[in-house]
């Protein structure tokens, strides 16, 4: 299914909608200059727009999704929020499936543990003593050579760090579950085709970043692959990716991360997710969704049904959060989101595709890049907008001419859950217009997500979810952050 949006999506992002003499993001280019030429799309650099190649997304197997490709970049947020009474905090869910206890010692105070701190903040050595200092956010952008970097910033100081030298192109920081390593691939080539791909290196640094070479933990032979893809670590006690060979994006290798020998994990599959540091999930085309133990065999999820995939565990049950396409609905734009608890409950639906029909065709909606606020009490989604005409092709919305032109094209959303069944409570609450990927720190209290090629961080309150006062927005400055391959761009948080 995802092929076939990042197909449409890359050719739609590429219609007339914006630029000036001045720009401030990819929409005003197209607005001025029209449709960029095949293989081509806008991008505005330092207030001027540039033309710049389309990295070309991975050929999938049948055994393997690619992500929803439906991210845009621009619209506003709402400055809407209740400030919270710091006094009055209840405690979140953990990585580890216990408590985070939120402290009350603001940034630069002393602590003895991440339990003493505020919300946003780590307990930290700094010299001698320890301090509470703000968590590290890490993403993929693309710098001003168009090379790829894996960067990590502070989410209160806009301060980009680039984990690789900028000789050497990087992506996909992963965290370890203590907060204080990060891995990253450098130096592949991603073609897009079944040929020239290169793996590169799969890496590991320790934060706060020194000065000295990562560690290598596997490259193409040793891992057997072309690719390191979908990478994970956190909550786990060691990294998921799954292997590419030519044509073929399937089955789950694990490296631990001291190095050493690269092991498989499953034999075929897809988009893996941690429960703990043992037990993760996955999917493949045929079956839907597994779990699986670190070298046992994988258990089918018939309950979520054989087309159910990208499965995210949150970190205090065995619930489960996927996408599932609605057959009703236009192939690849038909997504919707679904919870299931892995003991065999009956599926909750959280997030339908829609349909309103008009004079020429409908303005539908599908789900994309789903996540978990940490204790399973919140959802957070992307609802991807499109025109879908009587006769023609699907237009995306905030773009074209097509009757929702003017309507943003995504709209992230988020949605209470009960943590006791996974059940929806009360309706989906518009977050931040124009915008993908949202990410939930580890304590709750904040969402980081990529509007306009920015880094954006939302307080909000983890009881309402309400926003607590305006966001903090990273300029693009020399990055732009990446969206075109889903997860595998989403914003990633330092453990707490």
């Amino acid at each position: 299914m995802r092929v076939v949006v990042s197909a449409l999506c890359g050719a739609l992002l590429v219609l007339s909608t914006g630029c000036g003499d001045e720009c401030t993001d990819q929409f005003d280019c197209r607005r001025e200059n029209g449709g960029a030429p095949a293989g081509q799309e806008w991008t505005c650099r330092s207030g001027k727009c540039e033309l710049r190649n389309v990295e070309p997304q991975p050929e999938p197997d049948a055994g393997t999704e690619e992500d929803a490709g439906t991210e845009m970049d621009a619209g506003t947020e709402e400055d809407a929020g209740t400030e919270m009474d710091a006094g009055t905090e209840e405690p979140d869910a953990g990585a580890d499936g216990g408590m985070v206890v939120i402290g009350t010692a603001a940034k630069g105070e002393a602590c003895t543990s991440s339990a003493d701190c505020a919300a946003g903040l780590r307990c930290e050595a700094e010299g001698e003593a320890m301090t509470c200092q703000s968590l590290h956010v890490a993403f993929t952008a693309m710098d001003d050579s168009d090379a790829m970097a894996a960067v990590v910033t502070r989410f209160d100081e806009p301060e980009p760090a680039r984990l690789s030298e900028a000789a050497v192109n990087s992506r996909y920081p992963r965290w370890n579950p203590a907060g204080s390593r990060i891995a990253f691939v450098q130096g592949a080539t991603e073609t897009g085709s079944s040929t020239g791909n290169l793996a590169g290196e799969l890496v590991v640094r320790d934060v706060p970043l020194a000065e000295v070479a990562p560690t290598v933990l596997a490259n193409g032979t040793t891992g057997s692959t072309e690719g390191f893809l979908y990478l994970e670590w956190e909550p786990g006690d060691s990294l998921l990716y799954v292997r590419r060979a030519g044509d073929s994006i399937s089955g789950i290798s694990r490296v631990l991360p001291e190095g050493g020998p690269v092991e498989q994990a499953t034999a075929q599959g897809t988009f893996p997710d941690w429960r703990n540091g043992n037990t993760f999930a996955f999917s493949t085309s045929t079956v839907g969704l597994s779990t699986s133990t670190v070298g046992g065999t994988p258990a089918p999820l018939a309950v979520a049904g054989p087309t159910a995939e990208q499965p995210h565990y949150n970190r205090v049950n065995d619930q489960l959060l996927f996408l599932r396409p609605d057959e009703t609905r236009p192939v690849g734009l038909n997504a919707a989101l679904y919870i299931v608890p892995v003991g065999g409950a009956a599926v909750q639906t959280i997030a339908e595709a829609t349909s309103v029909p008009g004079e020429e065709g409908s303005v539908d909606s599908y789900i994309a890049n789903p996540n978990w606020a940490p204790d399973g009490s919140w959802v957070a989604y992307v609802r991807a907008y499109f025109f879908n005409p009587t006769t023609g092709e699907p237009v995306l919305c905030g773009a074209g001419t097509s009757p929702c032109a003017g309507d943003p094209g995504n709209i992230i959303f988020l949605r209470r859950i009960n943590p006791a069944d996974g059940t929806p409570v009360g309706d989906e609450v518009s977050f931040a217009e124009g915008a993908t990927l949202p990410s939930f720190s580890p304590d709750g209290h904040h969402v980081a997500y990529v509007q306009g090629g920015r880094l954006n961080v939302q307080q909000i309150d983890p009881v309402a979810g309400t926003k607590v006062g305006d966001a903090i927005v990273h300029p693009v400055g020399g990055f732009t952050l990446q969206t075109s391959r889903g997860d595998d761009h989403r914003p990633r948080w330092q453990p707490r």
